[in-house]
This record gives structure tokens, C-alpha cells and sequence, in this order.
């Protein structure tokens, strides 16, 4: 890897700051606040809320395995995914690599940030090819974006090839982990002591049932978790949302019991769905969806949509046309979702 330093934006690099008045005491008792022209009246939402989630971040801490001051807890991982490009990605000079199909919020933030993007395609398996991608970067390439397990496709990328890119790129590499309880496969987050350049993105939105809460995660080294921190606003989570997290993550074993609950279910509608008239293939998955590929994407999803069903149609995505992205509801969902395939 390359010296941070010389992946950071310089002006990022020498920033100093916004200094929070709730920063500025921390780790000294107070109990009269006169500093942050708050109203003192309408407790607790009258005050500003921790701008850095320190009691969040120790329960994340222990329920992940990470070091606190190695997470960044960002308003979705949408914020975590901008920051990459605010902290290392100089607009119109540096550029970023990543696979293709993926999450699409990644280009979009590259677009917004005025940063060269270039996509590299996964093969006819959907799986990434190390070389593949190492060969479309320069020395201007800052990041290379990973998406394990892959949305839209929904599988996991093999685990070596993945390594072969955090070992051989000199910049970052971000791999997004949103899915990751769905999966067998163990967390890329420990591999954080081994790789400085490795970031890693999770987030409540997804076996944590709570992506109305926006709360997501980065995990990377102190010195990289220190330099989102610069950057981001001062108080990027709201303390509504830091309750909510608290409160969800005392109770782990009932997302526990809701993952167990939806790979049941999506092992039952993946089998039912392979077996309808319209269906060409079933793409295997680790994510709490699957990709199939139908006759028809547009007139199946225009029909569904009359019913009151919403999917995915992703044929406009490369590699997958002609393909819907199914999420994997309750069990009455499902059934409903599989009846009116049955009578279309």
C-alpha cells in the first residue's frame, strides 16, 4: 500500500476540523450546558446527540469484533461511500475501479465527486476476476469498489480472488459487506489487522431490519476511521437513530432468528420459482434476495406491479437482461408473489 498520506487529498489531509462543542469537554464530567446555544427546555432532544456515537460504537465493537476507534458509523452507508471519494479522490484527476453489475450508488457518488469511474465486467459466472481488474487500474487509480455478497447478482465473490486485489493494489480497496449475514462466508472485517488498505462497509439496513433508521458502518484502521471523521458533518447521526440502533442490537438473537427465517424461506421460494413457466434460470445467492432470469423482465414485472407486487427489474443492468431481483419477504408475501406468477 501506498503511504496514506499520498492516497489522501492534500487539502483533507492538512483540514483542520470543525471542533463540536460536545467534543471539546468529552471525557470530563459536566452537567450544566451553556455552550452550544441549545434551548434548555425539551430534554433529551434538546441537545445535540454524541457526534462521534461513542455508546454505539462500543456495542458494535462487541458484537463485530472491531476495535471502536476502527468504526464509522455514517447516516446509511451511502455517507461512508461518499467519504471515499471526498477524503482520497482529487475531482477530475483521480479515478476508481470497480465491478460491473454492482451497487449503483458507488458510480453515482463518483459522478457527483467529478471522479473518473471504470467499470470492470464480472465473467458469465458473476464472479470477479482479480487480474481483470488490477489491469484497468494506473497510478491514479485511488479505489477499487467490491461488493460482497454482490447486488443485483447476490453472490459471493470468491474469497482469494478478492484477496489477490487487497494485496497486490497499492490504493484502497472497499469492499461492501451489507449482506454479509446472509452468507457462510466469515466477515472480510477480520482481515482488518492484516490490511491497512482495506475498508469495510455494513449496515442495519438489511438483517437488522432497520433500514428506516439509516445507520450504516465502515471498518477500516484507526488512521483511515480518523480521516472520515475530519470530514464528516458533526453530527452526521441523530440521536434518534443511536437509540434505535442501542435498542436493536440488545436483542441479537432475534435478528438471529429472522435470518434463520428468511434463508428458510428463500431456499422454499427459490425452488418454487425455478419450477414457474416464465423462469429461464435461478442465479445461486448469500443475500436476502435472488436474481432470475424470465422470459419477459418488463411484461412480468408490469404484471406484478398490477397485482400490488413490487420487485426489482434489473434487465437494464449489464449482464442482467431479462432479469428480476427478488427480495425474500414474509412467508404470506412469498405465496403471494409465487400465486399470481403461477396465473400469469
Amino acid at each position: 500500500m501506498k503511504p496514506l498520506q499520498q492516497l489522501t487529498r492534500p487539502n483533507i489531509w492538512s483540514l483542520a476540523p470543525y471542533s463540536s462543542a460536545r467534543s471539546e469537554y468529552s471525557g470530563r464530567a459536566a452537567h450544566v450546558f451553556l455552550d452550544a446555544n441549545e434551548n434548555p427546555y425539551n430534554d433529551p432532544f434538546n441537545r445535540y446527540p454524541d457526534p462521534l456515537q461513542h455508546e454505539v460504537k462500543a456495542r458494535l465493537s462487541q458484537i463485530k469484533g472491531v476495535p471502536e476507534e476502527c468504526i464509522f458509523l455514517g447516516n446509511g452507508s451511502d455517507e461512508a461511500i461518499d467519504l471515499v471519494y471526498r477524503c482520497f479522490c482529487e475531482p477530475k484527476q483521480d479515478n476508481v475501479v470497480a465491478i460491473c453489475p454492482t451497487y449503483g450508488m458507488y458510480e453515482v457518488c463518483a459522478d457527483i465527486n467529478n471522479v473518473e469511474y471504470r467499470n470492470v465486467m464480472l465473467n458469465d459466472q458473476y464472479q470477479l476476476e482479480a487480474d481483470r481488474v488490477l489491469a484497468a487500474c494506473d497510478d491514479n487509480t485511488k479505489v477499487i469498489w467490491l461488493c460482497s455478497p454482490n447486488n443485483p447478482t447476490g453472490n459471493s465473490l470468491h474469497r482469494e480472488e478478492v484477496i489477490k486485489v487487497i494485496e497486490q493494489f497499492q490504493g484502497l480497496v472497499v469492499v461492501d459487506e451489507a449482506y454479509i449475514d446472509f452468507s457462510r462466508e466469515t466477515p472480510v472485517t477480520r482481515l482488518l489487522p492484516e490490511y491497512p488498505n482495506l475498508i469495510v462497509l455494513q449496515t442495519m439496513s438489511k438483517a437488522w431490519g432497520s433500514a428506516a433508521i439509516r445507520l450504516g458502518m465502515a471498518f477500516a484502521s484507526k488512521e483511515i476511521i480518523d480521516l472520515y471523521n475530519k470530514v464528516k458533518y458533526p453530527y452526521n447521526v441523530n440521536l434518534l437513530t443511536q437509540k434505535q440502533a442501542l435498542q436493536r442490537m440488545s436483542d441479537t438473537h432475534a435478528v438471529e432468528q429472522w435470518v434463520k427465517l428468511l434463508l428458510h424461506e428463500r431456499d422454499r421460494v427459490m425452488l418454487a420459482f425455478s419450477e414457474l413457466k416464465i423462469c429461464q434460470k435461478v442465479y445461486p445467492t448469500d443475500a436476502n434476495f435472488f436474481l432470475a432470469k424470465v422470459d419477459d423482465a418488463q411484461r412480468t414485472y408490469d404484471y406484478l406491479v398490477d397485482k400490488g407486487i413490487i420487485v426489482r427489474n434489473r434487465t437494464r443492468v449489464k449482464l442482467c437482461d431479462n432479469c428480476l431481483r427478488i427480495t425474500i419477504g414474509t412467508k404470506e408475501e412469498n405465496s403471494e408473489l409465487l400465486g399470481a406468477l403461477r396465473s400469469m
